[in-house]
């Protein structure tokens, strides 16, 4: 079984191209992931993005996304550590390459902060490896 972190633009793409992680994959993320993807739908609400109904559904899909979500102590100084050690003015997106590092074979992310930060730091994988079987 490969465990993926994934950050939020890769799980708002799964939701809203309604594509299936293989069972053989597990996903990881930090516990403010929710709460990213609840922000991306808003905002694609707002600019009319998104309908309302549509709106819902993938809210419920994200309900239902088989996911384990940590935000523990070490996973929250890690974060720290990293954002520190990157000279970033927030910590949020630390928390995405925290968890990579910490419970998954490799970070699945969209992100291009994430992905030029996790050069060096954790293996990355695409979204088509992600949903390879």
């Amino acid at each position: 079984m490969t465990r993926f972190a994934v950050d939020a633009l890769v799980v708002a793409r799964l939701l809203q191209d309604g594509l299936s992680v293989p069972p053989a994959h597990s996903l990881v993320g930090p516990a403010v992931l929710r709460s990213d993807v609840l922000a991306l739908l808003y905002r694609s609400e707002r600019a009319g993005e998104l309908d309302p109904a549509r709106r819902r559904a993938l809210l419920d899909a994200l309900a239902g996304l088989r996911i384990r979500l940590l935000g523990d102590r070490v996973s929250r100084a890690t974060a720290w550590r990293i954002a520190s050690d990157l000279e970033w003015d927030d910590p949020r997106p630390a928390e995405y390459l925290a968890v990579a590092t910490l419970q998954a074979d490799a970070l699945v992310a969209l992100d291009p902060v994430l992905v030029e930060a996790s050069t060096g730091l954790v293996p990355t994988a695409s979204v088509d490896e992600l949903l390879r079987p």
